[in-house]
């Protein structure tokens, strides 16, 4: 099934254009320009920064206006892990047990509870001193070359998790994680009425005291117009939720839109949740950078907002939903700008950045995926020899020789073209990106290419290893293929993480014994994997056309921000029947897929220091018995 882009009423770039020389007439005049303030938000692992806020800030610059960039996400970090909030900490330990013992004297306090206070107490002034000295190191280790001491790196991720668990315990029941993703506030993401109690719930709410901290000095020194937050993640709407609504109660004046991936997702619910709405003032869906610029130059010249394509916003009339929608010409954007962003505060020793070549998915027909929802037009892309350009502009003004390409599936063509123009202009940089299983880039020279040009790791969509299952999916490849794909990226020297999951509609457990075979028959060439099981997104072809596949969905009227569905099916593995054949996966699987070090982008730079594909260092100790431990070694 193609994506279908046909979402709002798609309007001409020169009609764009038309309004905004109209609109805009005086802007090269100070007094029209507005001063930008773009906002990431946590929680995402702080190894690079994440391109939304580059991408903006480019486009908004290249107009003239003023562009703050905060990447707040990797400045809570590097305070979590400092010995300003450790003591802080330390202060509200007395406050935590208080606020138990009062809790002790209405009832039992739960086993839980119980084990919070021990914790609690063992908090002393020592061990905390103790643990400021190693989140310092950890940190200093994590951006030095010590990273590349595998023992060394561990101990410091180790040192990341102990420190968050301590923080855990004076924001009780919140969990403050390392990896960030499985940070929990106790609160569901799923109900716009629990964000909104979490928002104001002064005991598991840290980003309260991570907006009193970091956001709210840097908006008084910076007196913005408006405020833009990109939520990419939906585990980022309680930072981002919390943050808009302390900059409308302390700063009523500035304008706050929200975009991002979940903002775009959430495009018909939001007109449905005033609560969350009054919290900002606008909220952009799809992609962002004319519709921000019509935006903000709206704002700056009081202007009427109401024909600024891909908009929601509110007035004191409601809220309005504005039908147009615009796409962005990747030709005519201007490259990412980094300015401003600390780059030497990442939790790397040397900077990855980001880069963006495509938008949309070249393939755009697998049932599972629902990329395509964030795009009003269908797959585009820059030309060979301006990505070239912009990437030797970029390594050569940013330092740094590591770029991730963050495009959704890289095409083959392109694929091709590219690690030929990389090889030929001698650019010398290291990449990695994600890719599909493709027929058409099945030869050694393609593959020489690659490595040639400096390809180091590759999420590759694996999926399943059933052909029955494949089908089903529409994933149009072939065990054949895939185990060939496999072979030619190990012997050249580039990393492949193979992904795939269990559970997709129709599929039996057989299906998936023969994906699980698969991958420990090709175990020599599968370097890592990441596995889980199928959720069923409301944006998927599949939520979209449950008969097809067999399948029931429930809708709970009460969680009006779900994103996926509780389904049953007719035939084959059950959501239940997934969990357990994952879980008997993660037993009994190879033991060299687990690594010590999961960070994507700390084994992409690891392949790039070390130069192989094989990175016994990574690996937990395999036994000498296992036939394959002597795979691993360099």
């Amino acid at each position: 099934m193609r994506i279908n882009y046909d979402k709002g009423g798609l309007i001409s770039p020169l009609r764009v254009k038309s309004q905004k020389q109209v609109e805009t007439a005086n802007s090269s005049s100070p007094e029209n320009r507005a001063k930008v303030m773009l906002v990431f938000p946590p929680d995402w692992y702080p190894s690079e920064p994440y391109l939304s806020l580059p991408t903006l800030t480019a486009f908004l610059r290249e107009a003239g206006h003023e562009v703050v960039q905060k990447d707040i996400n990797l400045e809570m970090y590097d305070w979590f892990f400092s010995g300003d909030f450790l003591r802080r900490v330390l202060k509200k330990v007395p406050q935590q047990l208080d606020r138990l013992k009062k809790i002790a004297r209405d009832r039992d306090l739960t086993d839980a509870e119980v084990e919070l206070q021990l914790a609690l107490c063992d908090c002393s002034r020592s061990r905390i001193g103790d643990l400021i000295e190693k989140a310092e190191e950890a940190k200093r280790i994590v951006r030095a070359s010590e990273f590349y001491d595998g023992e060394k790196l561990e101990w410091a991720i180790g040192v990341f998790r102990e420190v968050t668990a301590t923080i855990s315990l004076v924001y009780y029941p919140a969990r403050i994680c390392m990896p960030p993703m499985e940070t929990d506030l106790s609160y569901k993401l799923f109900i716009s009425s629990e964000v909104l109690d979490a928002v104001y719930d002064t005991q598991v709410n840290v980003y309260r005291d991570v907006f009193e901290h970091i956001l709210k000095p840097a908006i008084l020194a910076e007196k913005p117009d408006v405020i833009g937050i990109s939520i990419v993640l939906r585990q980022q709407l309680f930072s981002s939720m919390t943050f808009c609504a302390m900059i409308k109660e302390q700063f009523p004046d500035i304008h706050v839109t929200v975009g991002g991936n979940t903002v775009t997702r959430f495009r018909d619910v939001l007109p449905d949740t005033p609560k969350l709405f009054a919290l900002f003032d606008s909220a952009i869906v799809y992609e962002g950078e004319t519709a921000l610029l019509r935006l903000v130059e709206g704002i700056a010249n009081g202007t009427e907002i109401s024909h600024v394509p891909n908009l929601i916003f509110r007035d004191e009339a409601g809220i309005h939903v504005n039908v147009e929608t615009f796409a962005e010409n990747m030709g005519a954007l201007p490259p990412p700008d980094f300015d401003g962003l600390p780059m030497d505060k990442y939790f790397v020793p040397e900077p990855i950045l980001p880069y963006l070549a495509t938008r949309g998915c070249y393939w755009g027909r697998c049932e599972f995926c629902d990329h395509g929802e964030g795009y009003t037009s269908g797959y585009r892309t820059k030309k060979d020899w301006q990505i070239i350009e912009e990437l030797t502009f970029l390594k050569e003004k940013y330092q740094t020789r590591h770029f991730h390409f963050t495009d959704e599936s890289y095409p083959p063509a392109l694929f091709r073209k590219l690690t030929r123009k990389l090889v030929e202009s001698k650019l010398d940089i290291a990449w990695t990106t994600h890719i599909r299983f493709e027929k058409s880039l099945l030869s050694d020279e393609i593959w020489q290419d690659a490595q040639d040009a400096g390809c180091k790791y590759l999420h590759m969509g694996y999926e399943s290893g059933s052909e029955r299952v494949l089908e089903l999916m529409d994933k149009a490849t072939t065990t054949e293929i895939i185990q060939q794909s496999l072979e030619l990226s190990s012997r050249h020297g580039v990393w492949n993480h193979v992904m795939g999951f269990f559970g997709f509609p129709g599929e039996t457990y057989e299906d998936a014994k023969f994906s699980t075979q698969f991958l420990e028959d090709n175990r020599e060439h599968v370097h890592s994997i990441g596995f889980g099981t199928f959720d069923l997104s409301k944006h998927t072809p599949v939520a979209k056309n449950p008969e097809k596949f067999g399948i029931t969905f429930y809708q709970n009227p009460e969680w009006d921000l779900a994103m996926d569905y509780y389904f049953t099916v007719k035939k084959g593995l059950s959501i239940e029947d997934a969990e357990r054949v994952f879980e008997e996966f993660e037993q009994n699987h190879y033991a060299g897929w687990d690594l010590k070090i999961f960070v994507r982008e700390y084994v992409f730079l690891y392949v790039s220091h070390f130069g192989s594909n094989k990175l016994p260092s990574l690996q937990f100790q395999l036994s000498p018995q296992d036939p394959s431990s002597n795979l691993a070694s360099v």
